[in-house]
């Protein structure tokens, strides 16, 4: 079979098609169409087995092979990013209100914390308040459960740099002790402490240091 480049690079165009067509959605608030995180991921995963497929395959092969490993490309890149899609909208659902920011960068879910809803001043103890939110995160995260848990305590730089440190660690050790006492697996889940030394704002000011005293959980990939 002599190799066509015109047909394999139609067959490739074509699964990135699919891919796009897959990942996207409409939003409900505009009614427009929208092209997700997971058809981004799809098309890399798709190009990277195209080309793959292409160069590990005969020269009569090459279309056949470009065309499997778009395919198999695609779906493995489009699988995990529908899934943090998924997980995404689930955390945003049910911590709306609750003061708890969800962000997105690119594989990964961060949680922030404000330390003033989780724990009281100067404790490791857990807000009551608190509970019915860590029981959502709960929730979530046993339905969601193909994701490493990473939990780190921040402060900000007024008192001892060795009373800050140990107070981040023991309040990241807190939310890591409540998820494994409420069923999530702790082979998932590891806690520090960083102390003052991860700000993010300014530690002049009092709205600067109630930002740097939080609590964040960071998702990735197991």
């Amino acid at each position: 079979m002599k190799f066509n480049a015109t047909k394999t690079h139609g067959l490739i165009v074509a699964g990135f098609c699919s891919v796009l067509l897959v990942g996207c959605t409409t939003n409900p608030y505009t009614g427009e169409r929208e092209t997700g995180k997971s058809a981004i991921y799809g098309l890399g995963g798709a190009a990277a087995g195209a080309v793959v497929g292409a160069a590990t395959s005969s020269k009569s092969d090459r279309t056949k092979g470009a065309l499997i490993g778009a395919t198999v490309g695609g779906a493995a890149g489009a699988g995990y990013g529908y899934y943090v899609d998924q997980q995404e909208a689930r955390l945003r659902q049910e911590l709306s209100g609750t003061g708890v920011q969800v962000v997105r960068n690119g594989d990964n879910l961060q949680l922030v914390m404000p330390g003033n809803i989780t724990f009281a001043s100067n404790s490791s103890d857990v807000s009551s308040s608190f509970y019915p939110t860590l029981n959502s995160l709960v929730k979530v995260f046993k339905e969601f459960d193909k994701n490493g848990i990473d939990i780190v305590g921040h402060t900000d730089s007024t008192g001892g740099a060795d009373l800050n440190r140990r107070l981040s660690q023991e309040r990241a050790g807190s939310v890591a002790s409540y998820l494994t006492n409420q069923g999530v697996s702790g082979a998932r889940i590891s806690s520090r402490g960083a102390g003052p030394d991860q700000p993010i704002a300014s530690n002049d000011t009092q709205a600067g240091r109630a930002q740097n005293r939080r609590v964040e959980i960071n998702l990735r990939p197991l």
